[in-house]
């Protein structure tokens, strides 16, 4: 079922804190994250398809139904919260199936389609247990088969893997995305982690200040950021000022560098991006883009090392990531440079 915002807006009363003039498209079956900072739109914009929160100006079109003024009820829209909002005098069993009870469907048809969600999220021996009996992890896929079970046509997951072990964490996103994929749900998912939205969605929404920054595929908003903005939420990166100094080649007062300057004319300021994975540690000495320096912090993170490399002359060090921290240079092709607008 394909989900549209068209110029969506909503303003909290007495207050500039919303979304404003919000577009996106959501093909049938697909997930798109919805990343930003803090206060930038995403859990309202959330609410506002679920019907939690109402008065917004535009449309939200769920397979081709305008959900304006539609009851929560009536919206077929499965929702998973933060903290999952399991009833805890419920068993397990019964919180998957309090949807179903909600839209009437008949007791035993309902525990039958109970177990089958709990047995689908491999939890299928724990239905008389009650949620105070489970782990965090457990209660989450006790939420997402609830928000699965009564098929809806779209789902909506509000930070689902926020309040969980990171050692846990990985392996459900996994499994949340493979059961969406499995059931086709279009999907819009709320997070924070970047690794999370890069890791499952087919596209994400940057939203800043309720307004949308950028709408594309992970591998758009990582390798093509459209403004500085982007391409410091989206990965890491190192990101300087420079001048262009002529076709080729840009001056960062410490270094000349080659790369695809475009258009720019010689001497219009920009912005030097280059993410972490395409620094060469100790280049051969000749190697285009070579900088010597030195590193003044090293972070050992088991396959890799991420380390800060001070250029000489430089006064913000450059952020690379290799099996060993270089000695005393670095590289970067001039493919992998991009410039942005200063």
């Amino acid at each position: 079922m394909s989900l549209s915002f068209e110029q969506v807006g909503f303003q909290y009363r007495g207050t500039s804190i919303g979304v404003h003039d919000v577009s996106l498209s959501l093909a049938s079956g697909e997930l798109v994250a919805l990343i930003g900072p803090s206060g930038s739109g995403k859990t309202t914009l959330l609410r506002l398809t679920a019907g939690l929160i109402s008065g917004h100006s535009g449309r939200i079109v769920l397979d081709g139904r305008d959900l304006s003024g539609m009851p929560v009820h009536e919206r077929h829209i499965g929702m998973m919260f933060q903290h999952y909002a399991l009833f805890p005098h419920l068993t397990v069993l019964e919180n998957v199936g309090y949807g179903l009870k909600m839209a009437g469907v008949e007791a035993g048809a309902r525990r039958k389609k109970s177990q089958e969600m709990l047995d689908l999220v491999g939890l299928g021996q724990l239905a008389g247990r009650r949620p105070a009996q489970l782990s965090g992890g457990q209660q989450q896929r006790v939420a997402l088969a609830r928000a699965l079970a009564y098929s809806p046509q779209a789902l909506l997951l509000d930070e689902p893997l926020s309040a969980l072990d990171a050692s846990i964490r990985g392996q459900l996103r996994d499994q949340i995305r493979q059961l969406q994929q499995q059931f086709g749900a279009t999907t819009l998912l709320v997070t924070h982690d970047q690794e999370e939205a890069l890791a499952m969605a087919d596209r994400i929404a940057l939203l800043d200040q309720g307004r949308v920054l950028q709408y594309g595929t992970p591998t758009e908003l990582y390798e093509n950021p459209l403004n500085e903005t982007v391409a410091r939420f989206v990965g890491l990166s190192t990101i300087c000022t420079a001048t262009v100094c002529g076709e080729g080649e840009i001056d960062t007062g410490y270094a000349r560098l080659r790369c695809d300057t475009g258009a720019r004319a010689p001497g219009e300021q920009v912005k030097l991006l280059v993410r972490p994975e395409h620094i060469e540690a100790d280049p051969p000495l000749f190697a285009v883009n070579r900088m010597e320096g030195h590193v003044t912090l090293n972070r050992y993170l088991g396959s890799f090392n991420r380390y800060d490399f001070m250029p000489h002359g430089a006064q913000q060090p450059w952020l690379g990531e290799a099996r060993s921290a270089p000695a005393d240079a670095i590289a970067v092709a001039p493919e992998h440079i991009r410039l942005l607008a200063a």
